[in-house]
């Protein structure tokens, strides 16, 4: 007989709910996970028990720790499920109960799962990303301290090539000596660390099909490529492009009531990683494909450029999805052309 079991996880314990096919309450009870506790009851259980925790930010550790004597671990949506089964009153005991009911049911909106390569691959890209980050906010730090100190730099950006050799030696203030040396030698740092890294995934795109086939859409370079690719995953697991749309949030909202459907700004839920790099494509796209460029002033002029450019992302992305699914390289329009490939690209 199938067991059922639901996980409350937090970062130093978590409580567990066991029930039996008919909904009994077998067990419960809080395993701490610095002692093994928690990773020696999951190895105890039956090979057949199903498992549902909540998508929270640790929710990895525990999935790759069982993936594979219980590969069917059900990942639950966090927002969905407490769509379904709110409560006033919340406890670690309630909500693990509350899984393992959803799950017995087979109720649990659950999340996807991508296979452990793509996963290793968003870690990558997510590390890219957080360095690229990290290096904006040491260039606003170095262009505070020229701001303060009234100090012309020899190029517009304060962080060019000129400007930065122009910093390491200009006479300032101790204090202000220090904070830019110190700015100027992390800037270094960060700057081969992301040279270093995007070596690392141009190589694993060019060992890609996929991620070579997305290449030849105007504006798409490895990191995004397998950006893209890895928060999609299965293209197969999408019926059209419009559920693609919609998982990327970039889908309008429907307010439907009296007969009457009305669309409303962006869902922006789903994947905000999928979001964001295609409307920092569409610059690239409006300047080099034609049916985009039409797109985006057709839009732009009734309702503003930031809706244009989220309008050429989600016509991207519909692109991307027949691509994807007919292993088609993109081919732009011919400038002037009203007509359109059927299935790959949709205003």
């Amino acid at each position: 007989m199938s067991q059922y079991i639901g996980i409350d996880l937090h970062k130093a314990k978590s409580f567990v709910t066991r029930l039996d096919h008919r909904g009994r309450v077998l067990e419960q009870r809080e395993l701490t996970h610095a002692t093994g506790e928690l990773q020696q009851y999951l190895e105890r259980l039956p090979a057949e028990t199903r498992i549902a925790v909540e998508a929270t930010g640790n929710w990895m550790w525990l999935y790759e720790l069982i993936e594979e004597r219980h590969p069917d671990l059900v990942l639950a949506h966090p927002l969905k499920t407490k769509a379904i089964a709110s409560a006033r009153i919340k406890t670690d005991k309630i909500d693990a109960t509350t899984l393992a009911q959803l799950l017995r049911a087979d109720l649990v909106p659950a999340a996807y799962i991508p296979p452990r390569d793509v996963r290793d691959t968003r870690e990558v890209l997510r590390y890219r990303a957080s360095l690229v980050r990290l290096r904006t906010q040491v260039k606003n730090k170095i262009a505070a301290v020229v701001s303060k100190t009234g100090l012309q730099t020899p190029t517009r950006m304060a962080c060019g090539v000129k400007s930065r050799r122009f910093l390491a030696t200009v006479s300032v203030r101790s204090c202000y000596r220090l904070g830019l040396d110190g700015y100027l030698r992390t800037l270094e740092h960060l700057t081969t660390e992301i040279r270093q890294v995007s070596k690392t995934i141009e190589t694993q795109a060019a060992a890609e099909p996929q991620a070579r086939l997305l290449q030849t859409m105007p504006g798409i370079g490895a990191y995004s490529a397998l950006l893209i690719l890895s928060e999609i995953g299965d293209i197969q697991r999408f019926p059209d492009s419009r559920h693609l749309c919609s998982y990327a949030g970039l889908g309008p909202s429907v307010h439907a009531s009296g007969g009457k459907t009305r669309l409303g700004r962006l869902t922006k839920q789903g994947s905000s990683w999928l979001r964001w790099i295609l409307v920092e494509l569409s610059v690239h796209a409006i300047n080099a494909a034609p049916q985009f460029r039409s797109l985006y002033y057709r839009v732009a002029k009734k309702h503003g450029r930031n809706v244009g450019r989220v309008a050429v992302a989600r016509a991207m992305l519909k692109t991307i999805y027949a691509m994807l699914k007919k292993q088609e390289a993109f081919r732009p329009m011919a400038k002037g052309s009203t007509g359109q490939r059927p299935g790959v690209m949709v205003g």
